[in-house]
């Protein structure tokens, strides 16, 4: 009866270490709101800076109408494939690629709607952020690049 009562319970929570190493493995999806304000001022994305690893996608959601999510020229890793998502209309990206990617609203760039996404180990610093950026979108990434360092 010990024996049976034993391996029942192995059996039972045994593999649950097991169950979330492999969770950790397997491509997660993550959600981006694209909105018009919130805490950190206007025209955020929410999170500003996600760290996801190759493989994983994310939602960019339409959260307030008139924004997209779209790759910024000059942010995207070596090998890494440009997107740009419709006005008001939810894109899912995978990204395989390791690195930091920059991503804009197209329509509210120039105001500072950007974000960063990490694939990977590495985090992003202020040597990722190329020199042609307008000002509303660097002040926005010094300000991201702050809250998470």
């Amino acid at each position: 009866m010990l024996l049976r009562t034993a391996v029942l319970l192995f059996l039972t929570t045994g593999f649950l270490p097991l169950a979330a190493f492999a969770e950790t493995l397997s491509p997660q999806i993550h959600t981006v709101e694209m909105l018009n304000r919130d805490d950190s001022g206007p025209m955020p994305f929410a999170p500003g800076y996600l760290v996801i690893q190759p493989g994983d996608t994310v939602k960019f959601l339409a959260t307030h109408a008139g924004h997209n999510a779209a790759t910024i020229e000059g942010m995207i890793p070596e090998g890494g494939e440009a997107f740009i998502g419709n006005i008001n209309q939810e894109i899912e990206v995978t990204f395989d690629q390791e690195g930091i990617w920059g991503i804009k609203c197209s329509p509210h760039y120039t105001m500072g709607m950007v974000m960063l996404i990490q694939v990977g180990d590495t985090p992003a610093s202020a040597d990722d952020l190329p020199g042609d950026l307008p000002p509303a979108a660097r002040q926005r990434f010094l300000d991201i690049l702050s809250a998470n360092g």
